[in-house]
């Protein structure tokens, strides 16, 4: 696993360039046949429109990468939106560009710049989530350490769920790699090893400019 930066959920927003209607459409995808349904749905949609372009990248690695003109000029639509997302090393993302012809021609050079705006417009309108990988530790303390544990965690901007409380207090705490060694020393030396800890699985914890978005 590693860390990577995609678009929350779904936007769209449109421009009017040279008379042509530019709809511009992100969505957040987790596969090709989510990316490839959605793009059957708009094009459905927009059924009456000139073209419904598309652009997606996918993988922690941006190895899947697919550009569709439907109809432009070849590169001048698909690939322009691509390199968008490129620039800003998104995935997991589809950007679909619905253009209704305002019959003033662009040019090849023109429906680059249309398209890239139309991609840019699409992701500007929705919210870039950077999902980053954390260890997950699970803590089981007595009820009398809970106040010592929160203020710890706290103080520590240590990221974790609501405590749940049974015989026992159980917290879910989540921290990155480089700092979960001092977090497991701090915490055996806070209960005087009166605790219960076991390190979880890595998961991806999202994070919108820079604050930590909750479940």
């Amino acid at each position: 696993m590693k860390s990577y930066s995609t678009v929350l959920s779904n936007a769209s927003d449109e421009i009017v360039i040279e008379k042509s209607r530019f709809i511009g459409h992100s969505f957040h995808v987790e596969d090709v046949v989510e990316a490839e349904n959605i793009i059957k749905n708009v094009k459905k949609k927009y059924y009456d429109a000139t073209h419904n372009c598309f652009a997606y990248i996918m993988g922690e690695d941006m190895s899947i990468a697919k550009a569709n003109d439907d109809g432009e000029p070849s590169s001048t639509a698909g690939v322009p939106m691509l390199e968008v997302m490129k620039k800003l090393n998104l995935t997991n993302i589809l950007v679909i560009a619905t253009r209704y012809f305002g019959g003033t021609k662009l040019g090849a050079s023109g429906l680059i710049r249309a398209y890239a705006k139309t991609a840019k417009i699409a992701l500007d309108a929705n919210s870039i989530v950077n999902k980053k990988v954390y260890n997950k530790l699970i803590l089981n303390i007595d009820y009398g350490l809970v106040g010592k544990i929160q203020k710890y965690l706290e103080n520590n901007q240590t990221i974790y769920d609501a405590p749940i409380f049974t015989e026992k207090v159980e917290f879910i705490l989540y921290e990155t790699e480089e700092k979960i060694n001092v977090l497991q020393k701090d915490l055996l030396d806070l209960t005087n090893a009166n605790c219960k800890l076991q390190v979880g699985d890595k998961v991806y914890l999202d994070f919108v400019d820079g604050k930590y978005l909750k479940n």
